[in-house]
């Protein structure tokens, strides 16, 4: 596996106001050994892969709780194509239905967690899918 550290940016599309798990997965993944960034509240797509191309990140891990996440994922991946961006991870966390994880994994998404889900199995995902996608794995 690469010595690189796993930089991962955690974002809040959209008008959803809540943001204290993403808060929490941010801080549980640092101190996990990641290089976690946090954009805030209210991000555009494009605000996020403007700031995930500019810190050059390995994981974009999107926080939806307002039932946004298909139409989120569309345009991130549309977005992501424009840019030119391949070789990152994207994983959606929150209140997801299960019945749509399949559609954000044919969408492009690498793994759903749902609100609640235990943060070692987020980190074990992370470092056994990045180094898949950097190549190093």
């Amino acid at each position: 596996m690469s010595k690189k550290r796993i930089r991962v940016l955690i974002a809040k599309p959209g008008l959803d106001g809540h943001d204290q798990g993403a808060k929490v997965v941010a801080l549980a993944l640092r101190d996990l050994g990641f290089e976690t960034i946090y954009t805030g509240l209210h991000k555009s797509v494009d605000q996020i892969v403007a700031a995930a191309v500019q810190e050059d990140v390995d994981v974009i891990g999107i926080s939806v709780l307002s039932g946004a996440h298909i139409p989120t994922a569309q345009r991130l991946f549309e977005k992501l194509g424009k840019e030119g961006v391949k070789d990152v991870v994207v994983v959606f966390g929150g209140n997801i239905p299960r019945r749509d994880h399949g559609r954000l994994k044919d969408i492009g998404v690498a793994g759903v967690f749902q609100t609640g889900s235990k943060f070692t199995e987020i980190a074990d995902f992370l470092r056994k899918a990045v180094p898949e996608v950097r190549g190093d794995g």
